[in-house]
Formats: C-alpha cells, sequence, structure tokens
C-alpha cells in the first residue's frame, strides 16, 4: 500500500468516527477560512493599487459568508454529504459563493464608503475556488483510500455488464467503498458505448468479448447492472457467464444504492427466480395506503411467517403507531422484530406477542388491551400434503383459527380485518384450500352482521415463501440434482413476496362491505420450466442436474384457479386487483356447520369440509 493512500485510510477512518455534529462544526471553520483566505489573496494582489481599511475586510469576510450561510439554506443542494458532491453541486457552490461575496461588498460600500468591484470579484472567484476544492480534496481522498497499489491483486475481478445508467450508478458507488472488488472491463451491446470510459474503467465491446476479458484481464465475475433487463436477456447473459464458469451477480437496486442502505458486505446481490420469470410490478398510489397506515395500530397474526412478516416490512414505511407481531412460534417472532426494531424508525412501537389464533380468549385479551386499528390475518397451515394427512389440524388453525380472530375483532370493536386466503380455495380438492374457502366464508359472514369491517384477499403461490418449491429446487440442485417435479404438466401463478404483500395492503384499504379481492397474478408459470430456470441460476446444465417425473401428491391439482368461472366480475380496484364476485353464507349457517365438524369423526373429516366448500363456490 502506497504512502498516499495509506495516508488517505487514516483521514477517513478519523472522520469517519466523528459526529455528525462535529462534523459540520469542522466544515463550518473551514469554509470560513476558505472565505478568509480568498479576502487576504486578492488583497495582498491589490495591495500596492487599492487601499481597503482592516475593518471593512473584516466586515466584508464575515458578511460573506454569513450571506453564504443563508443562501445555502434556502437552495438544497442534491447532496449534503461533501464525498457525494456532484458537479451541478459544485456549480451552485460557485454561484452561492460569488453571490455573497457580491452581496457582502455592496452592503459594506454603505457602511464604510468603501468600494472595488475589481477586489469583490477577485476574491469572490478565489474563495469560490477554494470553497469547491476543499471538497474536491476530500472526494479524491475518499477515493484515494480504496485504490489498489500496483503490487496488491484483488482476489475478486469484476467484468461490469451494463454502460449505462445502472452501471454508472454502480462504478460511482464501488468507487467510493472500500471493497474487495476490481472492475477490470465494462461490456454494452450498445456499440455507441465502446472505447468510452466510465469511473476510469474501459467500455471493451459487448458480450462477445467476455471470453476474451476472462483470459485477458484474469475476470472471475460478472456484475449485471442493467436494472430494466428482460427475462430473456437475464437468461442470456447467465448462460454465457455459466459456459465461462463465472459467477454472475446484480447490482442491488438503484435506489438502495443512492440511499447508501445497503451493506458493504451485500454490494452484490445474487439474481434470484423473480428476474428470470418476468413479472411487471404495479406501480401503486401511496396516498391510501399513508391514510390507511400512518398513525395506526396494526396487528399482524403469523407475523412471523413468510407473508406476514413481509406485510410488517411494508406497514412499517408507512409510519404506524404501534405495530402487534402476532405469532405462535416464538423463534420466527423473535428474529421479526429484532429486524424491525434494528432497521425501522424508533418512533414505531413494536411489540412482539406470543399468542395462538386457536385460543379465543388470548386473541380477544390482545385486541382488548392493545385496541388495534386494523388486523391482518396471515397465520395459517398452508401446506397441501400435510393437511391432507392431518385435517383436525387444518380444522383447529385455518378455521377455527379465523373464527375466534374474526370473533375478536368484532368483539374488541376494531375497525379492519383483513384476511390472507389463497387461490386453492377456488373449487379446491383438498383440506388447505378447502379450510381457506371456509375462512372467507367466516369473514364475510361477520362483515355481515358486525360493526367492524371484513375483507379476504386471495392470491397464489409466493416465491422463495417456506412452502414454495424454490427452496426444495435449491437442496435437491445443491445436493447435485436430480430436481424432481411432481407433473410435468403442472403449472402455478407466481408473485413476489413483497408485491404480494404490498398489494394485500392496498386491497385492504378499497374494503367496505366483506369483498374478496382477488390479484391478478399474470400468466401461470410451468412448474418444468421453473426448475429449468434454477437449475440455470445455479450454475448448472439441465444434464448435469436432471429433472424427474414422481407423481402428484395427495390434494394436489395440476392447474390452479384464482377465480371461479361464477365469480368473474369487472370490478376492479387497479389492474392488479380483481373485485370477485364471491357467494356469502350467513353467520348462523357457518357456526352450525362448525359445530357439526366437532363431532364429525376423523375418518369423515375431510370430505366434509371439502365438500361444504365446494358448495360455495
Amino acid at each position: 500500500m502506497s504512502e498516499n493512500q495509506n495516508l488517505s485510510k487514516v483521514i477517513v477512518n478519523y472522520v469517519e468516527k466523528l459526529t455528525p455534529i462535529q462534523k459540520k462544526v469542522i466544515w463550518f471553520f473551514i469554509d470560513l477560512l476558505m472565505f478568509s483566505l480568498g479576502t487576504f489573496a486578492a488583497n495582498l494582489l491589490y495591495l500596492t493599487i487599492i487601499d481597503l481599511s482592516f475593518g471593512y475586510l473584516v466586515s466584508y469576510t464575515l458578511l460573506s459568508y454569513a450571506i453564504f450561510l443563508v443562501v445555502r439554506r434556502f437552495i438544497p443542494l442534491s447532496s449534503s454529504i461533501h464525498r457525494y458532491t456532484g458537479i451541478i453541486d459544485y456549480v451552485f457552490i460557485f454561484a452561492m459563493t460569488i453571490f455573497s461575496a457580491a452581496a457582502s461588498g455592496l452592503i459594506t460600500y454603505f457602511i464604510f464608503n468603501e468600494l472595488s468591484l475589481r477586489f469583490i470579484f477577485l476574491s469572490g472567484t478565489i474563495s469560490a475556488l477554494l470553497v469547491v476544492g476543499t471538497r474536491a480534496l476530500w472526494y479524491i481522498i475518499y477515493l484515494k483510500r480504496n485504490v489498489r497499489s500496483g503490487r496488491e491483486e484483488p482476489q475478486r475481478k469484476v467484468v461490469l455488464i451494463g454502460a449505462g445508467d445502472g452501471g454508472s450508478v454502480f462504478m460511482q458507488n464501488y468507487r467510493r467503498r472500500p471493497t474487495d472488488l476490481q472492475v477490470v472491463a465494462i461490456l454494452d451491446d450498445d456499440p455507441a458505448k465502446h472505447n468510452q470510459k466510465i469511473g476510469g474503467v474501459s467500455v471493451v465491446g459487448d458480450l462477445s468479448k467476455l471470453h476474451q476479458v476472462i483470459v485477458d484481464l484474469q475476470a472471475n465475475e460478472a456484475v449485471i447492472a442493467i436494472p430494466s433487463l428482460k427475462p430473456e436477456e437475464y437468461e442470456r447473459i447467465i448462460k454465457i457467464c455459466n459456459e465461462e464458469k463465472i459467477k454472475v451477480y446484480k447490482m442491488p437496486e438503484v435506489e438502495d444504492v443512492l440511499l447508501g442502505i445497503h451493506q458493504q458486505d451485500t454490494q452484490l446481490k445474487e439474481i434470484d427466480i423473480a428476474d428470470l420469470l418476468g413479472r411487471d410490478e404495479i406501480a401503486l398510489d401511496e396516498e391510501p395506503l399513508s391514510k390507511e397506515l400512518e398513525g395506526k395500530v396494526i396487528a399482524i397474526t403469523g407475523a412471523g411467517g413468510s407473508i406476514g412478516s413481509e406485510i410488517a416490512r411494508q406497514v412499517s414505511k408507512y409510519n404506524p403507531q404501534k405495530l402487534l407481531l402476532i405469532g405462535h412460534g416464538e423463534n420466527s417472532i423473535y428474529l421479526i422484530n429484532g429486524e424491525l426494531t434494528a432497521n425501522r424508525s424508533h418512533m414505531i412501537q413494536y411489540v412482539p406477542i406470543i399468542a395462538d389464533i386457536q385460543d379465543y380468549d388470548r386473541i380477544l385479551q390482545i385486541f382488548e388491551t392493545e385496541k388495534p386499528d386494523i388486523v391482518y390475518h396471515a397465520a395459517a397451515h398452508k401446506h397441501v400434503p400435510l393437511m391432507e394427512a392431518n385435517p383436525s389440524e387444518a380444522l383447529k388453525n385455518n378455521i377455527m383459527g379465523t373464527y375466534n380472530v374474526a370473533r375478536a375483532v368484532d368483539m374488541a370493536n376494531v375497525g379492519k380485518m383483513v384476511m390472507i386466503s389463497t387461490d386453492k380455495a377456488v373449487n379446491p380438492p383438498n383440506v388447505m384450500g378447502a379450510s381457506k374457502r371456509i375462512a372467507e366464508l367466516i369473514v364475510t359472514g361477520f362483515n355481515e352482521v358486525s360493526q367492524s369491517t371484513y375483507c379476504a384477499v386471495r392470491f397464489g403461490n409466493v416465491l422463495g415463501s417456506r412452502g414454495s418449491v424454490i427452496p426444495l429446487f435449491k437442496k435437491q440442485i445443491a445436493e447435485g440434482g436430480p430436481v424432481t417435479v411432481t407433473d410435468f404438466r403442472m403449472t402455478r401463478y407466481f408473485m413476489t413476496i413483497p408485491e404480494a404483500s404490498r398489494l394485500v395492503i392496498y386491497a385492504g384499504t378499497f374494503a367496505a362491505d366483506g369483498e374478496v379481492f382477488v390479484l391478478d397474478m399474470g400468466e401461470p408459470v410451468k412448474i418444468i420450466d421453473l426448475a429449468k430456470k434454477m437449475i440455470l441460476l445455479s450454475g448448472y446444465t439441465l444434464d448435469e442436474i436432471g429433472i424427474v417425473e414422481v407423481g402428484k401428491r395427495p390434494g394436489e391439482k395440476l392447474y390452479e384457479e384464482l377465480i371461479a368461472s361464477d365469480e368473474m366480475t369487472k370490478r376492479r380496484v387497479n389492474e392488479k386487483i380483481i373485485v370477485g364476485k364471491v357467494m356469502k353464507m350467513p353467520l348462523e349457517d357457518i357456526n352450525a356447520f362448525i359445530t357439526e365438524l366437532d363431532t364429525t369423526p376423523q375418518k369423515e373429516l375431510k370430505e366434509k369440509i371439502i365438500a361444504f366448500a365446494n358448495s360455495t363456490t
């Protein structure tokens, strides 16, 4: 490591240990010194030509700096962090300094009756150059601490794919942060960008040059920096990188890079299956969400699960007063509570609550004590084959548990309950889907008799949830294969967990009359195609891993439906949320059926639950 680089690291490490107040004080005196040096230099140059009094010089300097500070408060820069100051910010700072000098010269003329336009112009220009120069110097020092000496050999030599806005943002961030990466070349399919440089690194050509870059520059990783890349392009790049036996990543979200909220050790992100499925997530109107959630007390059952925990993360963005994290598994509640309290505003009060929705008295006590405004009911058993083998658990948790929560909402005068349902509730051939269809009937039934508002939101599979096929495929691929697919004809609807959770919250804001909202999940995906993409993502070929068909499991359907034919309607909240015309049932009829289930023999329980659910769709 060179002496200059070592000195840069020492300076940066010292400054980063300072508090924000200490940094502001230091910059206050640095800028004041630069204004003073500008005045001194201009006066020295004109000493034999212009005779200005000491009092004038001091007053002029202090007044110039005071005006500069005032002007800065009314002209916000794109970054108040000096190491992130850009060219436009430098121009504004230069102009503000010149303006401050001119304004100060005019004011001091009326006080001292002394005026020299040449002095004002020169002192203002020198001060502006010094003020901008100190910021540029700090930027150089900050970057220099990350420059490698010729003797150092980086472990990770990266070729960057994409020379557009994403690549530019990545290179800016890469140069600012300490890292073990070295970007050795940039590739882009646009010929107009070839032989250009971004952040000092050349755009050497298109993807056909990847092999040459790997051989000549010994690149061992690739990073895709094209935020709007289409799924088929992702696949093309991954295939090329797999052929070259190098690991491929994507850059973090541009918003995360600009905000600096990603951590150094997670600067590069794994490409996930969602990138290859090509779902265009809809932009939601934020205003209804803010009105729905800000300052409210929100309760989430099943808050430790995949959907419940993501709802908690999404709700936290809208500054609720309090978030009740209700769950039966203490470890999962501990983890999500720890994550939220560490990453979110301390203005939000997080309350971890260990409780079982099968215990009505406990749920009612929580609602009466905490007085939530909205309850998101995500707690449920969701695994189809397991519920086929244990129908009594589907009854206790999915049916009775939902009934307990809905009844407690009514008794505690909670404003609204939003229940998470599933596409498996449509014409269900299995206990899990049937139990969720009955849960829909429970919430719509309570809506008819309660002062509270109830609704359900129905959607398909979510990528990465604990019960999804993705973790299974990953495990099988890691073990060398083969990947098992129950039926090569099988299709499923897929959505990312964050998108599904956002749409659940958004749909809930429009609940008014016991609606069952259905999320439009786009086109269904063949499970065998999903398996092929997972193998590609893992850096293997189909021949290396293999895919085998093992046959359907108990209760599984070949094709899922989001909405039954007689439930179709033209009513929509937006292009992604349909208001289903779903059959409702009086609450007393549901009560009678649940009472009947209590006395039903175990061997008949499954058939009775499925038959009842199908009679209502």
